[in-house]
């Protein structure tokens, strides 16, 4: 498993650089969020002995899961949630996250500062928008955005360090995806343009979009953080992993076999 997963690593940061590089940026302005919602703790474990520091999780039980594990390895790292949260799972996501990307209401934003107070945690938050009607996607409607933005200059715990959008899934991958994907990108990076760059940490809007399909057109477009899995985990015999179910809890799905390209996202 390691000298796979070694390489695909290390492919994975170069097309990165290069990405960045092309866009006028230096190789190291974007960081990854490696995604392991699909593949068993070990795995994760391995990830942050080969020095990824920021992993991400999009159900509060494998987050939670996963957490334990690697408290166990001594493994240093970062927990990003990457998924949709919850209101009723948000003070489990809050004990553990050092950042949220789906601030997808008012509400949560509200709900996440106050847990964050009783909890005595201070995760760094980005507002999802939705920028294309997708029935599946959630996200705030970027008229929301200034109201939004407003509440986070109050935030005494909870940290608004950026914004976070998704590429359509429209059609097959090729161009026609691509150019969709390169519109919500552009789209988020203008919107971040017109912020009040005061009511963000840093003084700056950090953009979170690109998956494995599409980060190098998220890179062309701005972004500062992609959230990788499929692109990492390509080939990878895992063992067995868990599903998560529509309610956040958690199954064996057996899988024996490689992880395959579409079978990660996030």
């Amino acid at each position: 498993m390691q000298p796979t997963l070694e390489s695909n690593l290390r492919d994975l940061r170069r097309r990165i650089g290069d990405a960045a590089e092309a866009a006028g940026r230096p190789r190291g302005d974007v960081q990854l969020v490696a995604v392991t919602k699909s593949v068993p703790s070990e795995v994760a474990a391995s990830l942050a002995a080969l020095g990824v520091e920021d992993l991400g999780e999009n159900r509060a039980g494998e987050l939670e899961a996963k957490a334990r594990s690697l408290a166990e390895h001594r493994a240093a790292v970062r927990w990003h949630f990457v998924g949709h949260l919850q209101g009723n799972k948000a003070r489990r996501v809050v004990q553990i996250a050092d950042a949220i990307h789906s601030i997808d209401s008012l509400k949560l934003l509200e709900t996440v500062e106050r847990l964050a107070g009783e909890l005595g945690r201070r995760p760094r938050l980005f507002l999802q928008l939705k920028l294309h009607p997708e029935a599946e996607k959630s996200g705030m409607d970027p008229d929301e955005l200034s109201e939004a933005t407003e509440a986070a200059r109050r935030l005494a715990h909870a940290r608004l360090c950026g914004l976070m959008a998704m590429a359509p899934l429209v059609g097959a991958p090729g161009p026609a995806r691509t150019d969709a994907a390169r519109r919500v990108f552009e789209r988020l990076r203008d919107i971040a343009a017109t912020c009040d760059a005061r009511a963000f940490e840093r003084g700056r809007v950090e953009l979170s979009m690109g998956m494995s399909d599409d980060f190098e057109v998220a890179i062309a477009a701005g972004s500062h953080w992609v959230r990788v899995g499929t692109a990492l985990f390509d080939g990878l015999a895992t063992g067995s992993s868990a599903r998560a179910d529509s309610t956040g809890g958690t199954g064996s799905t057996g899988r024996t076999g490689p992880v395959r390209r579409g079978e990660v996202e996030r």
